[in-house]
């Protein structure tokens, strides 16, 4: 399958970019489409983390005011996993880790990724490259974030379980806290006994 780029005009250029394409591709039946218009939001890639303590069987949660969810009946605070755009010739481990002390004061080791996809696909050509990582969250909490990028952002410690039943209840209610979530659910005790194996100061 062929598609063909006939031409590409830049919209807006500020904190993402907006372009307008025109652009042709084959059909699954044979032929092709007549010429389309299509809008693409360029943001970038994005790094999301969510970090885990095994000792201690907690998670690390963000909640800040999301602009998107301004209309909705609980409120635009959303419930999420630490995140923030990736760097020119920056490493998308790099960008776990700063993000994850200027959002939540939080040390991270031991990335694991979760999967790479599109946010949108629609509509952006965001790709999200989600991990798991471990921390120590004693002593985690408060309000953190960078001032000068408008950020106030409350961190949450809670157990396990805690999370599972945001998730279930729906409090949890963006795409990628869900995914990392889920998956997160899915592989809980054989993540927990594989890092607990590799503390040989942990005594169970």
């Amino acid at each position: 399958m062929h598609w063909s780029l006939i031409k590409k005009t830049s919209l807006y250029q500020g904190f993402f970019k907006l372009f307008a394409l025109e652009i042709h591709h084959e059909l699954y039946n044979g032929g092709e489409t007549p010429t389309l218009r299509r809008e693409l939001l360029d943001r970038g890639d994005a790094v999301a983390v969510l970090p885990y303590d095994p000792v201690r069987d907690e998670l690390v949660l963000i909640e800040q005011f999301r602009i998107g969810a301004l209309e909705d009946q609980t409120g635009p605070w959303l419930i999420e996993v630490i995140a923030g755009y990736q760097e020119p010739d920056e490493s998308a481990e790099a960008v776990a880790l700063r993000e994850a002390i200027e959002e939540a004061g939080c040390t991270i080791t031991q990335l694991m990724p979760i999967h790479r996809y599109y946010s949108s696909p629609g509509s952006s050509s965001e790709q999200i490259h989600l991990y798991v990582a471990r921390t120590d969250t004693r002593g985690l909490g408060g309000i953190h974030g960078l001032d000068h990028e408008g950020e106030d952002i409350r961190v949450h410690v809670l157990p396990a379980e805690t999370a599972f039943e945001w998730l279930e209840q729906g409090r949890v209610d963006s795409a990628m806290p869900i995914i990392a979530l889920q998956w997160f659910q899915s592989h809980h005790e054989e993540l927990r006994k594989r890092w607990l194996s590799e503390d040989s100061n942990y005594v169970g």
